[in-house]
């Protein structure tokens, strides 16, 4: 399995670089990365800031595109690594050379632009394990690249055997969702559906099925069977599910006992309080019969041997 582990720069965002990084969802980098074009769809994305380990997916795909880019640089040391400072001056410093100065250099170039989409399989690590730590689990210990290769075994046994220990089975059900292992999925449906979510929420309200009321935002319209198997939107084929638990949802973690209207928390998200103890919960909305048709057929997807 290949992982990369990739700096999200965030608080220190460097001047001009024009990425719109969204740990949690998405990683944009170019060409003037070393490695930019090794990185794969199905490979582990470990992300981090300058101080912290941030989280871990797996990356669903990568869009490529060309652009045209502003590049800001060091006056004296050339390298991409100015950015801006908070309160003091003079306003850049340099995190290569550590030089301070009032304004970057500045040049347009063209370059390839690379976006991961890795949404589904978030695992959110934040603090869990320092950048020195993190280096030291690198192909390369000594690198200083943003992007870099990862010894994924050695990373994982950290993550699962430290002293807050956190389980990573999701990103292997994640990644057999993506290649079409022998577990079969459900595919998690992209937000891009506003007609068949304006009538979930004009029948159930603002009400997550699992949790109960939430904001509209956080709602996402979850489909109860492959949608992406066939294009159609069903009666009863839906409930409005909380961007997390959606997730968790279509990869078979999280589903419902269509016999009780329970749900059925997956022994993989034991180590997790806050969704572990959603095991027996009811459903906080009503279900019809079509509802439990599609339900006993996503049951039978990811508790086949369960009587």
């Amino acid at each position: 399995m290949t992982a990369w582990l990739m700096l999200a720069v965030d608080e220190h965002k460097r001047a001009g670089d024009g990425y719109d990084d969204d740990p949690s969802r998405h990683y944009s980098w170019d060409d003037r990365v070393n490695n930019h074009a090794k990185v794969q769809p199905n490979d582990v994305i470990v992300l981090r800031d300058r101080d912290t380990l941030l989280g871990v997916s797996v990356i669903e795909s990568i869009e490529t595109d060309q652009a045209t880019k502003e590049r800001h640089y060091c006056p004296f040391c050339g390298r991409a690594g100015a950015a801006p400072r908070k309160r003091e001056l003079p306003k850049y410093k340099c995190w290569e050379c550590k030089a301070v100065f009032p304004e970057p250099d500045r040049e347009t170039v063209q370059v390839k632009t690379y976006r991961s989409e890795h949404e589904a399989g978030w695992i959110d690590l934040r603090g869990l394990m320092n950048v020195p730590q993190m280096n030291a689990l690198c192909e390369k210990p000594k690198s200083q690249l943003s992007l870099r290769q990862l010894r994924w075994d050695d990373f994982r046994e950290a993550v699962e055997t430290g002293k807050n220990p956190v389980p990573l089975d999701i990103v292997d059900s994640t990644r057999e969702v993506l290649t079409g292992g022998h577990r079969k999925a459900t595919v998690r449906v992209r937000v891009g559906q506003p007609a068949f979510r304006k009538d979930l929420l004009a029948t159930f309200g603002s009400v997550c099925a699992f949790t109960g009321d939430a904001p509209q935002q956080a709602l996402e319209a979850a489909h109860l069977y492959s949608y992406a198997a066939n294009g159609k939107h069903y009666k009863g084929g839906g409930l409005l599910l909380r961007r997390d638990l959606h997730r968790l949802f279509d990869l078979g973690l999280i589903i419902v006992n269509p016999q009780t209207k329970t749900l059925d928390v997956s022994a993989d998200l034991e180590g997790y309080p806050d969704y572990a103890k959603l095991h027996g919960v009811s459903l906080a909305v009503p279900t019809t019969a079509d509802h439990v048709k599609w339900l006993v057929r996503h049951w039978d997807m990811h508790r086949p041997m369960t009587t």
